[in-house]
Parts: C-alpha cells; structure tokens; sequence
C-alpha cells in the first residue's frame, strides 16, 4: 500500500468555504475530506491540521473551539498552530483607524512538517490541501529531492494557483460532493460529552 499523508491549510480551506458561502460545511472531518481523493492502494497513514487559534469574538472562538473538539475525536490526527497578528489601518477618506488581524506561520510550519516527513521516509504521497502559492518552495524541493515521492496539490473550494499547479505532481480540487461526504453527525462524543454542531454552520 501506498502511503499517504494529508497536509491541510485550515484558514485556506475556510476561507475557500466561506467565500462560497458554504458555511454548512465548515463541520467537516478532515481525515474523511482527505480520504475521498485516495485511489485503491493508498492509505491515509496521518493527517496534519495547520491553523490558529481565534481569540476572539467570542462567538467565534467558541465555534472554533468546538469544531477542534471533534477533530480531536480522530485517530492519526495531529494539529500544528501558528498565530495572529494585528496590524492597525488608517482609512486614507475619513481617517479612522481600525485593527485587523492575519494569520502567520502555516506555510512555515507544512514546509517544515512536508519535508521532514519526506526525509524520514514517512510517506509515499503527500496530499497538500492548499492553494498558497508560497508553498511552491517546499513542494519544488521534496520532488527534486525525493523524485520517487509525489505531491498531489488539492486546491479548496473557489482557490486556485498556477504557481503550486506547475510544481506539483499533480493538482485536483475540492468540490460540493466531496464536501458533502465529510461532514461529521450533528453530535460529536469526546470523553463523553456531547459536541455539537453550531447552530450559524447549518
């Protein structure tokens, strides 16, 4: 059998989701989401999530923080998290000053986990569910490295990239019906209690 790994950008994919305003499947099992692009012979030895925490709105913060509950309900799953930064913008018209935040260190962290996985021989096929271009580095390199080792990039909903597309072994992308097939039930059990989907996901 075929080994394969699952490298996801969670903020990539989120924010694929809900520019197509599919906020019904933000309740999504990712280790199944990555199993619908395996083919007969491949397993899914791991999957890797890479996002970080939201701090607030509440509202939010709590949502995630559900939704991270139930993926910690699969086996083989690991979570890698980078952070938020804020940066304050002064509109140029009125001269007002408000704060947005940008998330940081996800492509840091899956070149990092993408080639160390490579070099200790741990997969035969990485899934790469990603469409950021600043990618291509790592991706260029565990195929000149490794030529026996393939990098399937799998864009998100609504997300593209020529960049990661020329480098890549190959490139597919996630649509309605594979979604469909991934969400988790309603109700989650973890330790014996009750997870929940949020009510705004439905």
């Amino acid at each position: 059998m075929e080994r394969v790994i699952a490298y996801i950008d969670g903020y990539n994919l989120y924010f694929g989701l809900r520019e197509k305003g599919w906020k019904r499947f933000y309740w999504l099992n990712l280790q199944k989401l990555a199993e619908q692009f395996l083919k007969q012979g491949q397993t899914l030895v791991e999957t890797k999530y890479f996002t970080a925490i939201v701090k607030h709105p509440d509202d939010k913060r709590r949502r995630q923080q559900v939704f991270l509950d139930a993926l910690q309900t699969l086996p083989n799953f690991s979570f890698f998290y980078g952070h938020f930064l804020a940066d304050s913008i002064t509109c140029r018209q009125c001269g007002h000053t408000y704060t947005t935040f940008h998330e940081k260190m996800t492509d840091v962290n899956i070149s990092v986990e993408l080639l160390k996985d490579a070099f200790q021989d741990h997969f035969d096929i990485a899934l790469l569910i990603s469409a950021d271009s600043d990618l291509v580095s790592p991706v260029r390199t565990v195929r000149q490295l490794f030529p026996a080792k393939r990098v399937v990039s799998i864009f998100p909903p609504g997300r593209f990239s020529q960049a990661l597309k020329k480098v890549s072994t190959g490139v597919l992308h996630i649509g309605h019906v594979e979604l469909a097939k991934s969400l988790f039930p309603d109700e989650v059990i973890k330790n014996g209690i009750v997870l929940r989907r949020p009510s705004a996901w439905h």
